[in-house]
């Protein structure tokens, strides 16, 4: 069974910072790409951040030199440090896993949301 779980919202002021965490499960984690989304109330889900199982990262233009995702295969974790909130970053933030099995079927799971709240 496939478990991702995540951590580490709350609630912060403008400027603050956050550390997201999503725990892996039931999966060979080094083999997946692993990805931050968000969604805020009324509109779709976005992709924030991601790290290819190489490691390769890529950003929304909305979060570049503020977040920055990483992760510990030997721990199946997956982070997102979030500095410099704003308001407008308000949602929930969710971990995904991704990749390709070896007959070509894809492999895509979704964690239960973090809450992340920056207002004054």
């Amino acid at each position: 069974q496939v478990q991702l779980v995540e951590s580490g919202g709350g609630l912060v002021q403008p400027g603050g910072s956050l550390r997201l965490s999503c725990v892996a499960s039931g999966i060979i984690f080094r083999n997946y790409a692993m990805g931050w989304y968000r969604q805020a109330p009324g509109k779709q889900r976005e992709l924030v951040a991601a790290i290819s199982s190489g490691g390769t990262r890529n950003y929304a233009d909305s979060v570049k030199g503020r977040f920055t995702i990483s992760r510990d295969n030997g721990k199946n974790t997956v982070y997102l440090q979030m500095t410099s909130l704003k308001p407008e970053d308000t949602a929930v933030y969710y971990c995904n896993a991704d990749a390709t099995s070896a007959a070509g079927a894809r492999l895509h799971y979704w964690g239960q949301g973090t809450q992340v709240t920056v207002s004054s």
